[in-house]
Formats: C-alpha cells, sequence, structure tokens
C-alpha cells in the first residue's frame, strides 16, 4: 500500500509533506510496538484512547497517523496526519482498501461454537494452494479483522478471517471490511442468547456475514436448521452448499427428515472408525442428494485406498483422515472441505492434514497416565455438550469439571442444568461444578445421580476435588467460559499427576 491510496480515501494529509508514492510499510494501533515508517491509528475503546500517545508515535517515528477531528489540537507538529470522523471505521476502511488489491480469496467464518476451530480447519484444507493466512488468536473483532487484513501479502493464496460478534450490526461491519468470497456459518446456538434475546436475533447477527459476500460467492452451512435457512433466505439468494453427517437429523442425510422446507445437505460425511480418538478415524465423503445444485468441483487426480489400491473419486467422493478427535469436530472437518472444493483443492491434497488449534480448544493433555481434554479456553452449552459427548466416547472412568458459561441471560440457569444434566445421563464417573453461586447450585441438583459430585469456588478447589478421585488411565475434560479461567487447574493437577516437569501434549 502506497500513501496515495490514503490520500484517495481522506485527501491530503496536514502538517510536515509526506510524497505519496512512498510505501507504507506497516500500520499500528499499538504505540508500545510502532517501529519508526509505520502508520500510527489511536483507537478509542471504553477503557482505552490511543490518541494519549500521539507524541510517542511521533517520537518513536510514525511516518503519520490517522487522528479524530475532534482531537486535531492534539497532533504534535512534526507528525502529518488524516483527520477522519471515527478512527476504528477509517482503520476498517484502510483494511478494506487493502482487501480490494489483493488477488487471493477470503473466508470469513462465524458461528455461535467451533469458529476458531472451523478456521484452523479451512486453513489446512487451503494449504495446498500455497501460504494461507488466517486470524491469530481471537483477533475476530473491529479491530482484530482489519488487522488480519492488513498483514495480507499478495503472496497469499487464500485469507481465511474468523468474525465475531457480541450484538447485532458487528458482524456486518466485519463483512463489508473483508469483502469475502466464501463465508462459513458453523451453527446456530446460544452463545450470547444474553445479549441478543434470542436464538433468532443470533440468526439474524450470524447472518450479517453475507452483507458483503461477493454476488458470485458461496454460504457454506450445516444442513438441517429451519433457523438458519430462514435467517439467511431473508438476506441471501445466492449460492449454498449444505453439509452433513450420516445420522444427523436431517432430510437425505440417513436418518428422519426434518421437513420439506429444509433444503438436502450437498455433502454427506461418514465417520469410519473410532471419532473420538485423535488421528484414529476417517471423514468419506460422499455427494449428497442436493448435489445437482451445488457448484461443481474440479476433479480430484486419484487417490490411494486403505488397502493401497487407485481409485478414482467422484470430486465429493473421496476419505481423508479426521485430525480432530469428536463428531463436532468431524462436522467442522465437514465445513471446510466444503471450502476447500470450492476453491479447487484436489483430494489427493487433502490425505495430510496439519492443525494446529490454539490452547484450550480440543488440546488433549497427557499428565501421568490420565488424558486430559483441555477446553478451558471458552464454552456455550452447544460446545459443552459435544465435549461431553466426546468424553463419554473415551475408554476407562470419565471425569469432568464445569464452570459456568457467560452471557445466557435469562436462560442460563436452564442452559447450566441442561448440561449438568447431560453430565448424568452419560453416567459420569464424577463430576466438578466450578461455581458458588446459584447458578453452580442447579448444576448440582441436576446431576444429583452422579458417583461422585462436588460444587467449588475456585480452579485451585477444582484440582483438589479431582486429584482426590483421579487414577491411572481416568480421563478428564476441563470446560468453562474464559472469565473462569479453568485453565489454572491444569499445573496443579500436573504438579500431582505428571511431576513438576508439567504438561505434554498426548
Amino acid at each position: 500500500m502506497r500513501l496515495e491510496q490514503l490520500v484517495a480515501l481522506w485527501g491530503d494529509p496536514i502538517g510536515p509533506a509526506l510524497d505519496p508514492a512512498v510505501p507504507l510499510p506497516r500500520v499500528c494501533t499499538d504505540s508500545r510496538r510502532l517501529q519508526p515508517g509505520d502508520l500510527f491509528v489511536p483507537l478509542t475503546g471504553e477503557q482505552h484512547d490511543g490518541h494519549r500517545f500521539l507524541s510517542q508515535a511521533a517520537e518513536a517515528g510514525a511516518l503519520a497517523a490517522l487522528i479524530a477531528r475532534t482531537r486535531a489540537a492534539e497532533r504534535p507538529a512534526s507528525l502529518p496526519a488524516w483527520l477522519v470522523d471515527d478512527t476504528q471505521l477509517a482503520y476498517q476502511q484502510l483494511a478494506r482498501a487493502w482487501r480490494q488489491t489483493l488477488a487471493a480469496p477470503v473466508i470469513a467464518v462465524t458461528g455461535s461454537a467451533g469458529k476458531t476451530t472451523t478456521r484452523e480447519l479451512v486453513r489446512a484444507v487451503l494449504a495446498p494452494l500455497g501460504p494461507v493466512l488466517a486470524t491469530s488468536g481471537n483477533e475476530n473483532n473491529d479491530v482484530g479483522v482489519p488487522l488480519t487484513l492488513l498483514k495480507a501479502s499478495p503472496s497469499e493464496a487464500a485469507v481465511v478471517v474468523e468474525m465475531g460478534m457480541r450484538g447485532l450490526g458487528e458482524i456486518e461491519r466485519l463483512s463489508r471490511c473483508a469483502l469475502p468470497d466464501v463465508v462459513v456459518i458453523t451453527n446456530i446456538g446460544t452463545a450470547h442468547i444474553g445479549r441478543l434475546g434470542s436464538r433468532e436475533a443470533i440468526a439474524q447477527a450470524k447472518c450479517e456475514i453475507t452483507a458483503a459476500l461477493s454476488p458470485a460467492g458461496l454460504v457454506v452451512i450445516p444442513a438441517g436448521d429451519p433457523l438458519l435457512e430462514q435467517a439467511l433466505g431473508a438476506v441471501w439468494s445466492g449460492r449454498v452448499r449444505r453439509v452433513a453427517l450420516t445420522g444427523d437429523d436431517v432430510a437425505g442425510s440417513g436418518s428422519a427428515a426434518v421437513g420439506p422446507h429444509v433444503p438436502a445437505p450437498d455433502l454427506l460425511g461418514q465417520i469410519e472408525g473410532d471419532p473420538g480418538a485423535a488421528g484414529g478415524a476417517w471423514l468419506q465423503l460422499l455427494a449428497g442428494p442436493g448435489a445437482a445444485a451445488s457448484t461443481a468441483a474440479p476433479a480430484p487426480a486419484p487417490v490411494a485406498s486403505a488397502e493401497g489400491a487407485s481409485t478414482d473419486p467422484s470430486p465429493t467422493e473421496f476419505r481423508v483422515p479426521l485430525p480432530l478427535p469428536g463428531r463436532h469436530n468431524a462436522r467442522n472437518l465437514l465445513l471446510a472441505l466444503a471450502v476447500a472444493l470450492e476453491l479447487g483443492v484436489r483430494a489427493d491434497q487433502l490425505q495430510v492434514l496439519q492443525v494446529e488449534v490454539p490452547g484450550g480448544r480440543s488440546r488433549r493433555l497427557q499428565l501421568g497416565a490420565v488424558q486430559v481434554l483441555d477446553e478451558t479456553y471458552n464454552a456455550s452449552p452447544e460446545a459443552v455438550l459435544a465435549a461431553l459427548d466426546l468424553l463419554a466416547a473415551q475408554p476407562g472412568r470419565r471425569f469432568a469439571a464445569l464452570g459456568t458459561m457467560l452471557e445466557l441471560g435469562e436462560q442460563s440457569e436452564a442452559l447450566h442444568r441442561a448440561v449438568a444434566r447431560r453430565a448424568a445421563d452419560l453416567q459420569l464417573d464424577g463430576l466438578v461444578i466450578v461455581d458458588g453461586g446459584a447458578i453452580g447450585a442447579a448444576m448440582q441438583e441436576a446431576a444429583s445421580g452422579l458417583p461422585r459430585l462436588a460444587r467449588v469456588q475456585s480452579p485451585a478447589e477444582a484440582a483438589e476435588a479431582l486429584l482426590g478421585w483421579l487414577q491411572p488411565g481416568d480421563q478428564l475434560l476441563l470446560k468453562a467460559s474464559r472469565g473462569v479461567a479453568l485453565e489454572r487447574a491444569i499445573p496443579l493437577l500436573a504438579a500431582q499427576l505428571a511431576g513438576a516437569a508439567g504438561v505434554a501434549p498426548a
């Protein structure tokens, strides 16, 4: 990007003259990390105001800055600047302008649960195309999405952007910033229902991802959700590819239909082997009843079967290894494969998938002779239920420590009771509830039939309770919303179960 592109957006800067042909090496929103020659964008939030650091940015060698008109008097005389109405909006406009110069397709991912895992699966299945840039960590908001786009270089083969939200209108802004070519909606659940009030409002908010989707673009969704179909149909009339696993309650997927108004899946996935064991299962991809309406993908090259014989499957009939355990992750992989087919990845290029999921998400740890499923990063009702089902499929004794799920509003107690009741229905060998308040009491009542049940107030107390139960060969699930900080229990468990050396990934 060159400064002349900023002139095209906001006119000539004020202050010392700049050569508009000078390349702009980097955009920085944090004065502490600013490098000489950067464009400084001071953002204003509830607890911070970057305009306070304009002088520091000038002293650190900032080439120029974007400054809110109302703060123009705070501009250091030596710092050229463009005056804008809103620096955050300008930051997004800048990212959009840069995105328009990129030839690489942009894939946007949202959903109530599984966004980050699906993002990483999309990154993995697109790797055969070349370098793939994806959202880092939890940078999926008004600041993080522009940051990801501005990191993209012309050499990228694809850019994968995760989009989160806390209310209506947020994902629409992010879509208009990223201008996606393909979007993925993982599901419509109850995360943030306390803010939005209903699953209908959540579906509406998630479908905002199509606001700036290319008219020739593609939406990839799980089949069988009438609520999602209705919300999507209200805002998008273009192509949709629906996916399902055999056994899902979806028309045409091998079980009961949910109704004629719900389209059949275009891609069906059949799990072969034990989905609860990482690396121990395969996902067989099949053409679905709705495949005729979906976009044809380039025919893949022949691939080797399990017996070593060469086969020549149709574009949507092949199998790939399941890199992450759990039926829910098989469904996430199916969504990613639909993206891969759309962008021309061949079946023979998908036989080895390298997936690195950020900490606290689908991470397996071996603490001595106890295997731990670390799901401590965040939690929604749907994600907790999926994790409990995965735990129940493991061999040996099975224990869980569950903390509270936040932002569920008036439905919080009912949803917490539901996950605790599932733990009891699955006949876990023990459950620790990490909440000393009314929600924890409701969970304790719902899980009262379990042979071992404890309610504590902190991760440290959870570790203490678990250490009184765990034995070699046991399986343990740790899951809670981020605010619970349940990951603090891991080193305490490790110190007793695995020695002071700590944690080793399984």
